[in-house]
């Protein structure tokens, strides 16, 4: 029993260090032997879409050169709103009593993944919403979505990145912008299925909202958070993932109060 105590706890180990070390990866990078991780997370830099209202993302270069001792020293600050690029929602954004940014159990943010492919819908209506029906059709082609599963909604918009308008419907900023916003979201209904009947623990989709563009009351939103079920936005290369099969380790940063924050999202797909 102490020699498969071990053994499990070495694993344990090796899927932690491995999530470590995809912080320096690439989109796709192959571990020989073990397994292949995939960053889900768009980059922060000058072209970050954020909600039209919001500044956008600044990086402000400190010092970057040589000092007067003789050593290279390069130091940067950035600001941006919490809820912008690959970032979190948490519960408390839409929901009074929901918990903060630092208050989500890691269970939530760490587990199996599913990949509901919808691109071809969303390909046909930018307003979209992702039906019970349509998680319905991918269960009958892949399985039932599991307890805890983190459901990651592939609409096919992360490869508009970082075309505002191709990616928002519009590239109008302020209010004007917000009322033009045309993209894919899931609907209420399946947020409320996926709670009810699946007991997820979070989901995730590449447009800028949970809810479709043109929302006016968030109700996904509301839905989800109200059951304490974070949502990731912005996510990136979903393509790049099978339907089943691979583990989700989507760690924000940990921001006391917070209501969301920038979001490090990777899948981790075990070997054949």
């Amino acid at each position: 029993m102490k020699i498969r105590a071990a053994l499990e706890f070495n694993g344990r180990l090796a899927l932690v260090a491995a999530a470590v070390v995809v912080f320096g990866c690439a989109n796709v990078a192959p571990t020989p032997g073990a397994m292949t991780l995939v960053d889900l997370s768009h980059s922060f830099d000058d072209e970050t879409i954020y909600w039209p209202t919001e500044e956008g993302f600044v990086l402000e270069t400190e010092h970057a050169g040589l000092t007067d001792g003789g050593y290279y020293y390069e130091s940067h600050r950035f600001r941006g709103a919490e809820h912008g690029g690959t970032h979190i929602d948490a519960p408390v954004h839409f929901f009074e009593t929901g918990w903060h940014t630092d208050e989500i159990p890691l269970e939530r943010l760490v587990g199996t993944g599913v990949r509901i492919d919808v691109r071809a819908s969303c390909s046909d209506d930018r307003d979209h919403r992702v039906s019970v029906d349509d998680l319905q059709a991918w269960e009958a082609q892949h399985g039932r979505i599991p307890a805890g599963a983190i459901v990651l909604l592939d609409t096919g918009f992360a490869r508009y990145w970082p075309d505002r308008e191709s990616y928002m419907g519009t590239d109008a900023r302020g209010t004007e912008g917000v009322a033009q916003l045309h993209f894919p979201g899931l609907h209420p209904d399946a947020a409320q299925w996926l709670i009810s009947q699946r007991a997820i623990h979070a989901v995730g989709i590449d447009t800028p909202s949970i809810d479709y563009g043109q929302s006016s009351d968030f109700a996904t939103h509301v839905t989800l958070f109200a059951s304490e079920v974070p949502a990731f936005e912005n996510v990136a290369a979903l393509d790049a993932l099978p339907p089943t099969g691979f583990r989700v380790w989507a760690l924000p940063m940990k921001i006391r109060g917070g209501s969301g924050g920038p979001l490090r999202i990777v899948a981790v797909i075990p070997a054949n």
